[in-house]
């Protein structure tokens, strides 16, 4: 996994560790005072002036350690020869760069730090006592591995807090993009529920409204008969639009209201015919299909007579169901061409686009297209399975 991009310190997380690093070279340099002291060496001006400034320029070079951690840990590794308060800033710089977690960089810097430490004597006129030859090896030997072991694992909780966020911050993006998906979803089911449910009510109630306005030899009962179509038609209109808002604004745990199926066809062309819609029904249909099937039967009739209203006033509409289980349910709406002219009703142009997504979503098929004489024909074929051979299997 790469580390090479390590985050940026501020000044006082830059100030702390720095500050430390000194603080624990400090020791080291005065027990070496403390030795040459001992025995009765001279401590001269590179252990008081000389010793000092190396370590501050070790310290001022770890400033840099994360642009150019490589070059900055050998520099510091190797200039800590000649400096024993140099000691902390070189452990320091064994840790950074192993928070890189590079087997070959650690190597190299660690090999460093360890030999530093044996040619530090060259410098201070230090007699070391016999047989002290390993401590003077496995001692700076064992410290490199713990600033190494430190520096790695502040190397894998870095990873892993940057792991932690880069899913945090994918999974932010999937849910915002999961809730615009949803409420796209929400959007498309509320103009299809909203179109199913009104358009056909509204398009009957344009069409009275426009036999009262083109035909003035109408009596007064025949007037009389459109107005009141028109009301009951507005009032019917606005209890289904409740009735949708009502399903839309209920609780989850709200049961909805049973919907339309294929029972109900006709009563939605007596509505029609009510409404002054030339309309004839017929069916063959053998048993009863389920709820899913049935709706969209009843949408696919209601979307052909809405049509019919809209773009063929005084036509003659057929409607055609056949089908049994085990078998498909097929359904035909033809009218036929215009006889009149009315003002056409603002066309919402989803109508179709819904109808085809529900029917896609049973199973079935889609076809409407106009026919020689003028006229326009609407089919759908909506799969029946058997319910019986689907309980055997």
């Amino acid at each position: 996994m790469n580390t090479d991009v390590a985050p940026r310190l501020g000044w006082w997380q830059q100030t702390w560790r720095l500050t430390a690093a000194a603080a624990a070279g400090i020791p080291v340099w005065l027990s070496t005072g403390v030795v040459l002291r001992g025995q009765s060496a001279e401590t001269g001006s590179w252990f008081l002036i000389g010793d000092p400034l190396v370590a501050l320029g070790c310290l001022t070079a770890l400033l840099w350690r994360r642009r150019f951690p490589l070059a900055v840990a050998m520099t510091v590794a190797i200039a800590s020869t000649a400096s024993s308060l140099a000691a902390g800033a070189s452990l320091l710089a064994l840790g950074s760069i192993s928070t890189r977690r590079r087997p070959v960089e650690i190597g190299v810097v660690g090999l460093a730090f360890v030999t530093a430490s044996q040619f530090a004597d060259s410098f201070y006129p230090v007699q070391s006592p016999p047989g002290t030859l390993w401590f003077q090896i496995s001692f700076p030997v064992l410290i490199a591995g713990i600033a190494v072991a430190a520096g790695m694992a502040v190397g894998a909780r870095r990873v892993e807090v940057r792991s932690l966020r880069e899913r945090a911050e994918s999974a932010e993006r999937e849910q915002t993009a999961r809730a615009a998906q949803a409420r796209a979803l929400e959007r498309n089911r509320i103009a299809r529920e909203m179109h199913d449910v009104l358009a056909h009510r509204i398009s009957l109630v344009a069409m009275q409204a426009g036999v009262l306005d083109h035909r003035g030899n109408l009596t007064a009962e025949e007037n009389r008969v459109l107005v009141r179509g028109i009301a009951d038609g507005s009032h019917q209109a606005l209890e289904e639009l409740r009735d949708v808002l009502g399903v839309l604004r209920a609780d989850p745990g709200r049961p909805e209201p049973p919907q339309p199926s294929l029972d109900r066809i006709p009563e939605l062309v007596d509505d029609a015919r009510t409404s002054g819609l030339d309309v004839t029904l017929t069916t063959t249909v053998t048993g009863t299909p389920s709820d899913v099937v049935g709706r969209t039967c009843y949408r696919i009739v209601q979307e052909g007579l809405t049509n019919a209203v809209k773009h063929a006033p005084g036509a003659h509409v057929h409607i055609a169901l056949e089908g049994a289980a085990g078998d498909t349910l097929g359904v035909s709406v033809r009218n036929s061409a215009a006889t009149a002219q009315t003002a056409q009703p603002p066309a919402s142009g989803f109508g179709l686009l819904g109808l085809t997504e529900r029917i896609n979503l049973a199973g079935g098929r889609l076809d409407h297209h106009p026919t020689p004489d003028g006229g326009y024909l609407l089919t759908a074929r909506l799969p029946w399975p058997n319910p019986t051979h689907e309980k055997r299997t």
